[in-house]
């Protein structure tokens, strides 16, 4: 089934049966927003609608506003996926290895970090 860029990722998200939200504020007072969230991985997934022209992600302001969110969201522990109407259709591929391999990762990295302190 061929469909576009955000109707993918929620069908993704659906088909895989995972829990999710969607337009999830992640870092108050600012209001940034996820397009799609799973909350107890903290994982969030952005579509980049860049398709028209005057998309806000395509001026200075608007690309330096996102590149401050993904930022806030890395420092607070998210991982952040992005996709634009090429790639849309990787989500499925990234998110099975994302989650396979957090488990052993956030341990990995959960006691070198506690070592050092």
């Amino acid at each position: 089934m061929k469909l576009s860029g955000k109707a993918n990722i929620l069908y993704t998200l659906k088909e895989m049966k995972l829990k999710f939200v969607t337009e999830l504020v992640f870092a108050k007072p600012r209001r940034f927003r996820f397009d799609f969230a799973l909350v107890d991985q903290m994982v969030a997934i952005e579509y980049e609608g860049i398709v028209s022209g005057k998309s806000r992600h395509t001026s200075i302001t608007g690309y330096t506003k996102d590149t401050e969110k993904y930022n806030l969201a890395i420092v607070n522990g998210w991982r952040v996926l992005r996709y634009t109407a090429l790639n849309h259709s990787n989500l499925k591929n990234d998110l099975e290895s994302l989650l396979r391999t957090s488990t052993v990762s956030d341990s990995y990295y959960t006691t070198l970090f506690n070592s050092k302190i």
